[in-house]
């Protein structure tokens, strides 16, 4: 059974510390950063470390989005910002479609080829006001967004990677950056479900596999954050909605949740919110503080099997097209 958890390390290599954290049983993946990387070769040294320790081994994951958001960059394309790629569709939607299809195609070949298993990509978030968004989101209109957001993810599918869309139900209608302080939201369920819960209407086609919450207070909806949310999870995304994916948090350590609880009680109401896996990055003690309560729901049948979902598939690229094609089609963009 995997665990429930998704850590931070510190370093580009595993010390004895950060070896034992990982072997203990509640912790199910690994999310990596810039700070753990210096090159390709390191990178596939450091993924296979971490693939070593348990059986089945961890998930390995990232944040590769492209543009502001790019944690892995020397030996890999530079990819586009998701706001440039809404610019382009703006001129000539043909050509960005192609564009979001090359991105996903090489986002995912350059990183399984290094051993991750999934990047937290691609953002659906609507418009660019969040502070924390901006040009990570692909354009202001759902239908758009929709459409750019499936051509990445179908091309991150034929490189052999699966799509984690975010932030659920979206940062389209708070200003604040939940890094550092709460998101508030004053839109109804119904207004949301007009604009923002548009993106995730079609979830059901399998086009994403994951999705990730954000932590944003809609308090006409409920009086906790999304993410701690049992009517916006489990009613609207899985119930309204049907997506049977895996559920992700974001980072249960961001400011936006402070005043919700110390860690081990965000931990407990992500997942009984219906979260399957939480995140709790860039802070060890607190970490370790969480896994000496160890008292928080396990993991049924049904959430280890939607986590599996997440290891990568056969690529399935046509023959008709390589990677560099990809990578060629993303240099005409400066």
């Amino acid at each position: 059974m995997p665990g429930q958890l998704m850590v931070s390390i510190e370093g580009t290599a595993l010390d004895a510390a950060t070896r034992k954290r990982l072997s203990h049983p509640q912790i199910g993946g690994v999310i990596l950063f810039a700070r753990n990387f210096v090159s390709p070769d390191q990178l596939s040294d450091l993924t296979a470390e971490i693939r070593a320790l348990r059986s089945p081994s961890l998930l390995v994951a990232v944040d590769q989005e492209g543009g502001p958001v790019q944690r892995f960059k020397d030996g890999f394309t530079r990819l586009p910002a998701m706001g440039m790629i809404g610019e382009r569709y703006d001129i000539d939607p043909t050509a960005a479609l192609a564009l979001a299809r090359a991105t996903g195609i090489v986002l995912a070949n350059e990183l399984r080829e290094c051993g991750i298993d999934f990047s937290f990509a691609p953002v659906v978030d609507l418009g660019f006001d969040n502070r924390a968004i901006g040009a990570r989101a692909f354009h202001r209109e759902p239908k758009v967004v929709q459409e750019l957001a499936l051509q990445l993810a179908g091309g991150m599918a034929l490189s052999g990677m699966r799509a984690v869309a975010k932030h659920f139900p979206g940062h389209g209608g708070a200003t604040e950056d939940p890094h550092d302080e709460l998101p508030w939201d004053e839109r109804s369920l119904d207004s949301l479900r007009e604009h923002d819960l548009g993106v995730y209407e079609h979830l059901e086609t399998g086009a994403f596999t994951g999705v990730m919450t954000c932590h944003v207070l809609f308090p006409k909806i409920d009086t906790v954050p999304a993410t701690l949310s049992r009517k916006l999870i489990i009613d609207e995304l899985r119930g309204r909605i049907g997506f049977t994916g895996p559920v992700f948090s974001d980072d249960l350590m961001m400011g936006a949740l402070g005043a919700y609880g110390e860690a081990s009680s965000l931990v407990r109401s992500a997942r009984e919110a219906g979260c399957d896996m939480v995140l709790l990055c860039n802070n060890d003690a607190v970490t370790d503080s969480v896994l000496e309560r160890d008292d928080f729901p396990s993991l049924n049948e049904d959430a280890a099997l939607r986590l599996e979902r997440m290891r990568p598939a056969q690529a399935a690229l046509p023959d008709t097209l390589t990677v560099e094609q990809a990578r060629e089609e993303i240099r005409k963009y400066p």
